[in-house]
């Protein structure tokens, strides 16, 4: 078998996903576009030396249809040989990407390989690929005749089932914008980072972190969630779930170079991790986002490590309650757990999260001089990937 290394990993700061925010007005193709050029660039390649572009969207519709990962190619001025293909797999788009790749060069049937994800969330707004949908299938309301929920509620059930309360939940997303806020004033996400042009200038940090943020100021936002109906059906809830403690709606494009370690010998170039073990999984659809406990158990297994042996966890921060519960289920070390802030502050610009998570954990690997770590990500519909890298 080959070695699959990840050789760079590039992203666009993340914008508010909303009209106004900072990338809004730019189309997805072009957010994506100048990412996919600069991981040639940055590593001196032509665009007919890559095999395969593997992108991550979720809304799949307007702007971000038709197949964005070659769109984004075409834009990026690609030579017209290189093909591409979008992958959904709900938030984990991308890390499902990156698991694609790189198990093509594993395989041996790809040399280099470009993965990643981009979403415009402002431009495509979360549920827009539900339109004109009438109604739900008629097998899964005969499989789930209760019927099934969305992703707020949740993280209330979770929440509820793991007795985390307002003031866990809320402590817990202060913590990550203090902890983003840091690392992006001490540049530690710079090495990555590719500022973005704009009509109202250069964007060259992360709009959606707001340092100075408390438990306290959080505490007097209301309940996102919270329905009468739902109040009936699900009493145990204590519906303490809000904006300030889920993962805000953004816009980002992000991308890996992903390669056989012989390929980047041949090419000169230096390797940053290789990839030590992948899972993926299906789990309880109305939880929905437990996904991650059951993923991260699998992985351990199958690459003998233990969660101790990692040095840091990157899950994603799709609301405090998930993170939360992880850490909890799988005896992680919570000062491992999201060091350098997690969606929360960083924004889940859904399709290109999964590689954004990859390059904020290779750079804290090469950092702090960690040896492994472990991303993993819940995702819509009850999944979860799970990645294990190693720093070289």
């Amino acid at each position: 078998m080959n070695e699959a290394v990840i050789v760079d990993v590039v992203r666009t700061p993340v914008g508010r996903g909303k009209p106004g925010g900072a990338l809004s007005g730019i189309h997805p193709v072009d957010l994506m576009a100048p990412v996919l050029e600069a991981v040639l660039r940055r590593n001196g390649l032509e665009s007919r030396q890559i095999d395969d572009v593997l992108l991550g969207c979720v809304s799949q519709v307007g702007e971000q249809a038709y197949n964005i990962a070659r769109r984004s190619v075409l834009a990026a001025g690609f030579d017209e040989t290189v093909p591409a293909a979008t992958i959904d797999r709900q938030c984990g788009s991308s890390q499902q990407a990156v698991h694609f790749a790189a198990q093509g060069v594993i395989a041996g049937t790809y040399d280099i390989v470009i993965a990643g994800g981009v979403e415009s969330m402002s431009r495509v707004p979360l549920g827009s690929s539900l339109a004109g949908v009438s109604g739900e299938s008629a097998l899964i309301q005969e499989r789930y005749p209760n019927g099934l929920v969305n992703q707020g509620v949740s993280a209330e059930l979770i929440a509820a089932k793991w007795g985390f309360g307002r003031d866990d939940l809320d402590a817990y997303a202060a913590r990550s914008h203090e902890r983003a806020a840091a690392a992006a004033d001490a540049g530690s996400f710079d090495a990555d980072l590719l500022p973005v042009h704009t009509d109202a200038g250069v964007i060259a940090r992360d709009e959606t972190v707001r340092p100075g943020t408390t438990a306290e100021g959080l505490a007097k936002l209301n309940p996102a969630f919270h329905t009468d109906s739902l109040a009936a059906r699900f009493p145990e809830i204590g519906w303490n779930i809000t904006a300030g403690n889920s993962s805000p709606l953004t816009d980002g494009a992000s991308a890996a170079l992903i390669m056989s370690a012989e390929r980047a010998e041949q090419l000169g170039l230096r390797p940053r991790a290789r990839f030590h073990a992948f899972s993926v999984v299906g789990d309880d659809p109305l939880m929905m986002l437990t996904g991650p406990i059951p993923a991260t158990r699998r992985i351990l297994e199958r690459s003998g490590l233990g969660i101790d042996d990692i040095d840091a966890y990157e899950v994603n921060e799709a609301f405090a309650s998930v993170p939360l519960a992880w850490a909890d289920a799988v005896g992680a070390d919570q000062t491992k757990l999201n060091p350098w802030g997690g969606a929360i502050a960083l924004g889940h610009a859904l399709g290109s999260s999964g590689t954004r998570l990859l390059s904020t954990l290779v750079e804290y690997l090469e950092h702090t001089g960690g040896r492994y770590g472990l991303q993993t990500m819940c995702e819509g519909g009850g999944m979860a990937n799970a990645t294990i890298i190693e720093r070289l």
